[in-house]
């Protein structure tokens, strides 16, 4: 199992170098300037060009790039937003409301799907396992964004229960989640309506089995061969459901900050990119990127939690 969890570490940190260089080139290459601007004279958008090596080859701009990552852990600083400023302070800067909505949406979403796929596998094809299933249709094929719009127009405008948009006065950890409330709602009915609806269809297979069967004649009662082994072998094949849910979440976050104007990183990644804040659109790619590389880390190193039967291969 240790040697598992090395090899997928390095995979880990390999793919993470690759997004990097490929974010850096990518970003380079595109036409605008880093310091285009009317405003200063050209004479000095070539010396502050000559500073950050911007005047040099593109390869030659790589190297510096990735040397002071290397010597200095320096990603750059940003240049039009917050011109001077390092790019991590930048990110830091947004990043407490942009989490508390992806977090708190995943912590929604995980629960409220195991729990309707739950009731529709063990209540199938009746009223409720009917039900179900239709609302997994709708929450997966509408976007999150519309979902947001109803949501605003619902408990803002007809029921005044939630601000309209998101309180950036709000002293306290409570009056911004409750700032945050529609946005979080509006992002996870989608992924619980994904869970919900492999959960089960693995449910079903499962107590389908012999091995399920077995369990019975055993003597236990079906509360416990559904805890102890049905529930228990369905999670695997859910947990690949969580990798691209996490994505899911983040990329669906970049359009619900711009409906509920929530100052996070999505409102910023769009604006460094339009401005041409090179650095800081990197710094944001890669923050992005290792949340979502983490994620797969640990989903991997679960499955030897979930399934005996992985650890075991893991270890030989």
């Amino acid at each position: 199992m240790l040697r598992y969890t090395l090899s997928r570490l390095g995979a880990m940190l390999l793919t993470m170098f690759i997004i990097m260089s490929l974010s850096f080139w990518i970003i380079r290459l595109m036409p605008q300037s880093i310091f285009e601007n009317p405003e200063v004279a050209p004479e000095v958008q070539k010396l502050l060009e000559a500073e950050m090596h911007l005047d040099k080859p593109m390869w030659v701009q790589y190297y510096y790039f990735i040397r002071d990552i290397v010597t200095k852990r320096d990603f750059g600083r940003s240049v039009k937003l917050r011109p001077g400023m390092d790019v991590f302070k930048v990110i830091a800067t947004r990043i407490k409301p942009s989490m508390v909505l992806n977090f708190f949406s995943l912590l929604l979403s995980i629960p409220a799907g195991i729990i309707l796929g739950t009731i529709a596998a063990l209540q199938r094809n009746k009223w409720p396992d009917n039900l179900i299933s239709f609302l997994v249709v709708i929450f997966i094929s509408v976007p999150s964004f519309v979902f947001g719009a109803v949501l605003q127009y619902t408990f803002t405008f007809r029921i005044p229960l939630f601000p309209t948009l998101y309180d950036a006065t709000a002293a306290s950890f409570g009056e911004m989640f409750h700032s945050l409330t529609l946005p979080i709602i509006a992002l996870a009915l989608g992924p619980a309506a994904t869970i919900a609806r492999y959960l089960r269809g693995e449910l079903i297979e499962t107590l389908s089995s012999e091995f399920l069967l077995l369990a019975r004649t055993k003597g236990l009662t079906r509360a416990q061969a559904v805890v102890r082994h049905a529930f228990r072998n369905s999670l695997v094949p859910i947990a690949n459901t969580i990798i691209p849910m996490i994505t899911g979440i983040m990329g669906g976050s970049l359009v619900i900050e711009r409906i509920f104007a929530v100052p996070g990183m999505g409102g910023q990644l769009v604006e460094s990119i339009v401005v041409g804040d090179h650095f800081l659109t990197v710094a944001l790619l890669m923050f992005y990127s290792a949340i979502s590389l983490i994620t797969i880390f640990v989903v991997d190193i679960s499955y030897g939690l979930i399934d005996p039967r992985i650890r075991v291969g893991g270890g030989k």
